[in-house]
């Protein structure tokens, strides 16, 4: 067990060894127990967590203003398009600000190509830990609750070989980032799980990502194979995470960044006409009944329940989709228990 992790920023999981992540995952389980009993757990009295949104949240939102209560803490909901970030503030001065004011900072920015070089630079300067609510290559938070769920249903020791499936699915709400599916990669190798990837050509994920989850897999015994076939994805698989992301990455490999387009999620018109040669990318009652016999459905949420997922098996005795949920207020009020631990 680590026990000083004050001060550290969460970026990405992968700048956190397995033994944090564990000590993390301890402290949830904790916390969780203290939650369903009523017992008063406020750490961070009198601190405070400023909470910046470049993008609309529900589930990150809420999970992490409760878990900041709860705690003890206040948490300042900042909307970066009210902030004068509008005017010119820059990453550096936002920081240095509110790092003056308060205990943490917590950022969501999804933009593509943006997201995650906005909130380094914020940690860059920040006097307090930085924490990722999400952006656009990793999502940490969520998968820390992923993992958390997957250990409650088939015990923390037995994770070592299970066969967890991420799977690209059709939906056309918007073009979704790959932050989820690249977090899920990245970390379940490292609890020794067997991963298959698998999405239609012209869904990749980053070259990068599949070079760092293949050593991560081969130092911790775990594996990662990718494959185009989605029946095969659900095969004997006891995690599926059927879920939508968008060709960010393809994309940008055919011409360069759009500033402008960095960070609209409106599907253009070619890109809902590629989507739609992928219809069949749908997690159906049919594909289900191909897993393991105590298999589990997984989604971060929200489902375009029309298009990735049918009712059948989001609503059936597989889903275990409002335990995830629920994961992220414990996951988060651990993270903010152990980093606010101490100032820079």
């Amino acid at each position: 067990m680590v026990t000083s992790m004050g001060g550290k920023h969460l970026i990405t999981l992968q700048e956190w060894t397995n033994e944090e992540i564990d000590t993390c995952l301890d402290t949830a389980y904790d916390l969780k127990l203290k939650f369903a009993r009523k017992i008063p757990h406020a750490s961070l009295r009198d601190e405070t967590v400023f909470m910046m949104f470049f993008d609309e949240s529900t589930r990150t939102r809420n999970s992490t203003e409760a878990g900041a209560t709860q705690l003890g803490a206040h948490a300042h909901f900042l909307d970066a398009s009210k902030m004068q970030i509008q005017h010119g503030d820059s990453a550096k001065d936002t920081a240095m600000i509110l790092s003056s004011y308060g205990h943490a900072i917590v950022c969501r920015h999804c933009g593509w190509g943006v997201g995650n070089a906005y909130i380094r630079e914020m940690a860059k300067y920040s006097r307090v830990p930085v924490l990722n609510l999400q952006c656009d290559l990793y999502h940490p938070m969520q998968g820390l609750a992923d993992l958390m769920t997957i250990q409650e249903h088939f015990d923390r020791t037995k994770t070592q070989g299970l066969k967890v499936s991420i799977i690209w699915c059709y939906a056309t709400a918007h073009k979704k980032p790959i932050s989820v599916p690249v977090t899920q990669a990245l970390l379940f190798p490292r609890y020794g799980m067997e991963v298959t990837l698998a999405y239609p050509e012209g869904y990749e994920l980053p070259d990068w990502v599949i070079a760092q989850a293949e050593e991560n897999a081969r130092k911790n015994g775990g594996t990662i194979r990718i494959t185009h076939n989605i029946r095969e994805a659900f095969e004997g698989a006891d995690v599926v995470i059927p879920k939508n992301w968008g060709s960010w990455y393809a994309d940008s490999k055919k011409v360069p960044t759009d500033e402008k387009r960095a960070g609209n999620t409106t599907l253009t018109q070619e890109e809902l006409e590629r989507l739609a040669k992928n219809k069949s990318w749908k997690c159906t009652q049919e594909l289900m009944d191909l897993t393991s016999e105590n298999s589990i459905y997984m989604h971060a949420l929200p489902a375009d329940r029309v298009n990735e997922v049918e009712d059948s098996v989001i609503d059936g005795p597989h889903s275990i989709i409002y335990q995830e949920a629920e994961n992220r207020l414990h996951t988060v009020k651990a993270v903010m228990d152990l980093t606010m631990g101490g100032r820079r």
